[in-house]
């Protein structure tokens, strides 16, 4: 076997593994592997430099396209306000503005231990948490009506209960769209877990996570910056012929009742 084809076999053989585990189970996928956990991501060189207002720090996996979906920009903008070309490969580590320069006059510092070479400049969230992503929710130490929206609009056809369910099922149409909760990073997206059919996990911040399962298409992949509200997925069809969604949220490592966190229906 190449040394190109070993990471996808071990993938698929944790896959299987996960897929085993859970059957008997009712954890989670990420409490299985530290792939999944809610440790802080791995730190670079510049993991420890505040990134001024406006600023975002590239992590690994990101696109430019990807960062500018994340932010509301066009592809175009964030090149233009950073000198590059819209095509544009990007560097884990690079800083780059994702806010229009500021007026004239207005003066912000970039971060003293950037790169040399690396494009700064002034712009909307500072002293973002390596690996995390700006916009997503700040850490709760309890439930926050609201502060995630919902997935998708439909019936609640099964409802939270703790120790034998870890989420709620969504009822909607087959190819509806599904929408990410809250900004953040795709840190799954794939169909090695049979319990979960198509599964999208977003880590939100170090202590949220939300998942997505029962997809018939995954429209974002591992690393992806989300922003709220964005489709990251479509509706697809249970074992039992009902189109819905698995939607599950976890803080601290725990399953938690999506609905303490979702606005109230009709709110």
């Amino acid at each position: 076997m190449t040394q190109q084809g070993q990471p996808t076999t071990i993938r698929l053989l944790m896959a299987v593994a996960l897929g085993a585990a859970i059957a008997g189970c009712t954890t989670m996928p990420w409490e299985s592997t530290p792939f999944y956990n809610n440790a802080p991501s791995a730190t670079t060189s510049l993991a420890n430099v505040p990134v001024p207002a406006g600023f975002y720090r590239v992590n690994p996996g990101d696109t430019l396209a990807g960062i500018a979906s994340a932010y509301g920009r066009k592809p175009q903008e964030i090149a233009a306000w950073n000198g590059l070309p819209v095509n544009a490969a990007v560097a884990p580590g690079q800083v780059l503005r994702v806010s229009p320069p500021m007026p004239s006059g207005s003066v912000v510092t970039p971060p003293a231990a950037v790169a040399p070479g690396a494009p700064v400049a002034p712009g909307a969230t500072a002293n973002v948490p390596p690996g995390a992503v700006p916009g997503a929710p700040a850490p709760a130490a309890g439930p926050q009506q609201g502060v995630l929206q919902w997935p998708l609009h439909g019936p609640i056809l099964r409802a939270f209960a703790p120790g034998k369910s870890n989420g709620i099922v969504i009822g909607g149409q087959p190819g509806d769209p599904v929408k990410a909760a809250a900004t953040g990073r795709v840190v799954y997206a794939g169909t090695g877990i049979e319990a979960y059919g198509p599964l999208i996990i977003i880590k939100h911040n170090d202590s949220l996570i939300t998942a997505y399962g029962q997809n018939s298409q995954l429209l974002v992949k591992e690393g992806d910056a989300v922003a709220q509200g964005q489709t990251i997925g479509e509706v697809g069809v249970d074992s039992r012929g009902a189109a819905s969604i698995q939607f599950e949220v976890r803080q601290n490592g725990q399953p938690v009742d999506p609905l303490q966190w979702l606005p109230k229906p009709g709110g």
